[in-house]
């Protein structure tokens, strides 16, 4: 354990040290948030503020490959990467252009399902993940390869989005990340994966730092794609898909909520929600700061977690 947990230490202070000069650089270059005119009035003060902060999350990538260079801390890596360059090129585009609407959203499809194609190829064939789907102790489903290939490759590109969706508040990323990556070091049986997430929980909470609110510099598609990439690969990774619907409940909750709010505008030309993603609909609904909603969705996602270890403790895990 002190083996892991002393490179997680180390990415928490050089993270800690190295984002105000990431800060700097960023505003140095007007590489800052173009915030949309839809937004709540207090999400307008927020002008200016320097974008693509997610770029020092690398620290932990970099830290945790060299510590445990193996082929799967590579695939990890590799995985991270992949899913942080298509949200860099959404990020750039918005910041470069003071353009908020970004990259088309076809495009970063058309770029998620080609690497989730690939990185799914090398999942099976090199790294021996078989085509189950568990769901209680000995009660495993096996998919034939084609069905689970299109349900894999759906589930992580969905949900990548999803994670992708919860960066909309400071902090409120990295609040409600931090427990689901603390689920897959707690019942990963391979160092590598173990390594990797401890590593990610010291780089978020140096990131937080900075990122919490008021926020210094915001995340950006380069970190919460990147996130949403190796959280949903994880969970394929440890056959745990079967947890994901509580996992990551409130991904889906601020996903789910845009989709209902755009199927119903199309269909009724009623919103159900004040403005989705959902956590906007807090705010302008109720009232609740920007800290209020990111502690509660923070508990809410701790809760999910440990409800995850205990059906994974003693239902699922033979």
């Amino acid at each position: 354990m002190s083996d892991q947990i002393i490179p997680a230490m180390i990415s928490f202070v050089v993270v800690a040290a190295l984002s105000p000069i990431l800060i700097a650089v960023l505003k140095k270059f007007r590489l800052i948030q173009p915030i949309r005119k839809e937004l709540p009035s207090d999400h307008q003060l927020k002008k200016g503020t320097p974008l693509m902060f997610g770029m020092i999350l690398f620290v932990g990538v970099i830290m945790a490959t060299l510590y445990s260079p193996t082929p799967l801390m590579f695939f990890l890596a590799i995985t991270y990467i992949l899913f942080s360059f298509v949200g860099f090129l959404d990020d750039f585009w918005k910041a470069s252009r003071q353009d908020p609407g970004g990259v088309s959203g076809k495009t970063k499809l058309v770029f998620q399902f080609a690497f989730t194609g690939v990185l799914l190829f090398y999942v099976i064939n090199e790294l021996g993940i078989d085509t189950t789907i568990h769901i209680y102790k000995n009660m495993i489903i096996e998919l034939p390869i084609i069905f689970y290939v299109v349900f894999i490759t759906l589930f992580v590109v969905g949900s990548a989005n999803a994670i992708n969706f919860t960066d909309g508040l400071d902090g409120l990323l990295g609040v409600v990340a931090i427990p689901t990556y603390f689920f897959f070091f707690m019942i990963s049986e391979r160092v590598e994966v173990q390594l990797f997430c401890l590593i990610m929980i010291g780089c978020l909470l140096g990131f937080l730092i900075y990122n919490i609110y008021p926020a210094k510099a915001f995340m950006g598609d380069t970190g919460s794609l990147a996130i949403g990439g190796s959280l949903s690969f994880l969970a394929v990774l440890e056959k745990v898909e079967i947890l994901i619907p509580i996992l990551f409940l409130i991904y889906f909750a601020e996903q789910l909520s845009v989709i209902l709010q755009v199927s119903s505008f199309k269909l009724t030309r009623k919103r159900i929600f004040r403005m989705t993603p959902i956590h906007y609909h807090f705010s302008l609904k109720y009232g609740w700061s920007e800290t209020t909603i990111v502690a509660v969705f923070g508990c809410v996602s701790w809760i999910g977690t440990f409800m995850c270890l205990a059906y994974w403790k003693y239902l699922l895990h033979l």
